[in-house]
């Protein structure tokens, strides 16, 4: 509506009282609209101005600052920005540091004399000349690599007395007129299993070592029967899982039967286990049947069915909230992220301080660093408020990203704190993924799991050989264990005393 003109207010004027209400009652009125124009405009702009906010975060958003795998990151990498405080220590081997160098030997194998015929300045011939001494240089190496076949006869005897016909019995394992020994078996799911050799590729390389070429069956068979030798110890491990005081949990992608599925991992410094299957969520945790039992502490990324598990207590991942934090300061220019990125990096290296004399801060102490945390959040809740909501529009109003992170810090308070509260407790989940990481790079070098029945059998595998390294094992010498019936059985781990 069109404000009044100044010959228009002059003939209100003339005309008397009434037409003057009447004039600054349309004014009013004129400019009530144009207020609720303006204010229309503002809420318009105001939620332009978020979906662009919005739209150039999700642009910004890499594998350094939130959740984003690196392989989402495209041509361009973002550049690495560490968290981590630089050390005092110098670079290099540190001073203690035992190195690796090849050393001599006191009894080699073998030792070839190189004899000195004539002086190199004269010409006089030595070979009559005794020797003074001898300069050494040893060479390290393999011998020829060849198959080493061995036939059992079992003897036949007839008995002179009742004419019976007696045969030896061969030992356990023997049972084919030809067959592979348990120590190539073992190479064979070795190369396959550990190294992520391909079958032909695995075919081509024993053939290379040893001059003869295995079928690509025979590999599969090796894995097979793998497979079912480490059970015992894939048990042992599960139950030492559910009564272990920390466990770290995690799960990612793979395709198998060229569909999508979950591998779930839960494991700790010492343990490693891993569990197929269609979904990702509860069904597959209660499938898995380690959490349904667990009592201890459970680390993860906040994936929401496993705070469905009330039996727990729950500690999340902090290198998850340090990226997302890194991206509401990087993206936003909001303070209170970086306090609380130097806040939990600060209490981190406290608890390492005083994990060496102690298992547990002074009540005291809690208090101060809690009442820090709560400080931040309140500043971070002054700069971002709840929005407002819209007149007839149902449902949750969306928030803001630094919104989104404050409320779940603020809830979870005790959850992100977790590793100060017990020390037993890690910092982040970074176990979980380093074993989950090897299970991603099988998926990148053969595409996926053609059946099932592969897919759980490779996870058998990868978890007894987890285990078995984490507890100073070779892996070789472990699966070779195994073939011969006696896999490596992991005994009690003291988590209460080396988790870091």
């Amino acid at each position: 509506m069109d404000l009044p003109t100044e010959d228009e207010i002059l003939e209100a004027h003339h005309q008397g009282g009434k037409a003057i209400i009447q004039l600054f009652v349309h004014t009013f009125q004129g400019v009530q609209e144009m207020q609720a124009k303006l204010l229309a405009q503002d809420v318009k702009l105001a939620t332009l101005r978020a979906k662009l906010q919005t739209l150039d975060g999700q642009l910004n958003k890499n594998s350094k600052n939130s959740s984003k795998p690196p392989s989402g990151d495209g041509p361009k990498k973002p550049r690495t920005k560490s968290l981590r405080k630089k050390g005092r220590k110098k670079n290099g081997g540190q001073e203690g540091h035992k190195g690796h160098t090849l050393e001599p030997v006191e009894n080699p194998d073998h030792i070839e004399v190189h004899k000195v015929s004539r002086c190199t300045h004269c010409g006089a011939p030595l070979e009559d000349v005794e020797v003074d001494d001898y300069q050494t240089s040893q060479v390290v190496d393999i011998p020829p690599v060849e198959l080493e076949v061995t036939e059992h006869q079992a003897e036949i005897k007839r008995c002179p007395n009742c004419n019976t016909r007696n045969v030896a019995s061969f030992p356990p394992g023997v049972a084919s007129p030809v067959q592979y020994g348990d120590r190539i078996k073992a190479l064979m799911a070795y190369l396959n299993n550990y190294q992520f050799i391909p079958l032909e590729r695995t075919c081509e390389l024993l053939e290379d070592l040893f001059g003869h070429r295995p079928s690509e069956a025979a590999v599969l068979r090796a894995s097979e029967i793998l497979a079912e030798k480490v059970k015992p110890a894939n048990e042992a491990t599960k139950e030492q899982l559910i009564n272990s005081d920390v466990v770290n949990t995690d799960e990612t992608g793979f395709r198998v039967e060229n569909r999508g599925q979950w591998l779930h991992v839960a494991c700790n410094k010492f343990l490693t286990y891993y569990h197929a299957h269609l979904k990702r969520g509860r069904e597959a945790m209660e499938s898995a049947g380690i959490l349904p039992r667990f009592k201890g502490t459970v680390v993860h990324d906040h994936w929401t069915p496993y705070f469905t598990y009330e039996n727990v207590t729950h500690g999340l991942c902090n290198a998850h909230i340090l990226r997302e934090l890194t991206y509401v300061y990087e993206q936003y220019g909001q303070e209170w992220a970086e306090k609380m990125t130097n806040f939990l990096l600060n209490v981190k290296s406290e608890v390492d301080q005083a994990r060496l004399y102690t298992d547990q801060f002074h009540f005291s102490q809690i208090a101060m660093f809690e009442d820090q945390y709560r400080e931040i959040i309140i500043e971070g809740f002054k700069r971002n408020p709840p929005p407002p909501r819209v007149p007839g529009k149902r449902g949750r109003v969306k928030q803001s990203d630094p919104k989104n992170l404050l409320d779940r810090l603020d809830k979870y308070i005790g959850c992100v704190l977790a590793f100060m509260y017990d020390f037993r407790v890690p910092f982040e989940n970074n176990q979980a993924e380093r074993d989950v990481r090897m299970m991603k790079l099988k998926q990148k070098v053969s595409g996926a799991f053609r059946t099932k029945e592969g897919a759980e059998r490779f996870c058998a595998i990868r978890g007894y050989i987890s285990t078995a390294r984490k507890n100073g094992c070779r892996v070789l010498d472990a699966i070779q264990d195994a073939f011969m019936g006696n896999p490596f059985i992991p005994s009690v781990c003291p988590v209460k005393k080396s988790y870091s």
